[in-house]
């Protein structure tokens, strides 16, 4: 789930492959009325769909002349990031 919070957009709960259609969807939208930071600090667990979500918010957001940044993500994502060989395409505040 994604809410506005003053100048962020909270993502909670699982960030996994049987919500990453939902996250994608809800991160889209967000972006086209709120805010381009995506703080991930409630995200309970990962999986290598999150970062294709990411990726799918950057894409959006470049479009619509946002910068997007993420913060707080969890370590998780951060070495899965690695293993992939991504970690410095993520826009990380």
């Amino acid at each position: 789930m994604i809410r506005a919070a003053d100048d962020r957009l909270l993502v909670d709960g699982a960030m996994t492959l049987p919500r990453a259609s939902a996250l994608l969807a809800e991160g889209l939208e967000a972006l086209t009325r709120d805010s381009a930071v995506f703080d991930l600090a409630a995200v309970s667990e990962v999986d290598s769909s999150s970062i294709a979500v990411v990726f799918g918010w950057m894409r959006e957001a470049r479009r619509l002349g946002k910068n997007l940044r993420i913060v707080n993500p969890p370590q998780d994502m951060l070495s899965l990031a690695t293993v992939y060989g991504v970690s410095e395409l993520l826009p990380l505040a």
